[in-house]
């Protein structure tokens, strides 16, 4: 992910189908300098890992190599043990074609057209 200033930052995500959207915990957005202060008091339901609490635009993210400019993503609480940071959904892969090589076991992207 691109700050505002143009500084990467680099963090652990989960490429997830089943998201229409992707989502970007508070903490990372804030430690990124996207966000303020992230909502102390958001609770995790039960069964969720995430909770989704705020709209945020990306100045510019790149996942598997390709750069998505001004995405709009939910800020969420993220429950720790994942270990990431990140869920990226439907939103990308509207804009890019990713086929699964389960016999290599390689992820294949592209931009559509």
């Amino acid at each position: 992910m691109t700050d505002i200033q143009g500084e990467r930052h680099k963090f652990e995500a989960l490429l997830d189908t089943g998201a229409p959207a992707s989502e970007f915990s508070d903490t990372a957005l804030h430690y990124a300098g996207l966000l303020q202060e992230p909502i102390q008091d958001v609770p995790l339901h039960q069964g969720l890992p995430t909770q989704k609490y705020s709209r945020l635009l990306l100045p510019s993210v790149e996942v598997c190599s390709h750069r998505l400019c001004h995405l709009n993503v939910y800020v969420s609480r993220f429950e720790q043990s994942w270990g990431i940071k990140a869920l990226i959904g439907l939103d990308f892969f509207r804009h890019i074609k990713v086929t699964i090589d389960y016999q290599h076991g390689h992820l294949i992207t592209q931009p559509y057209g």
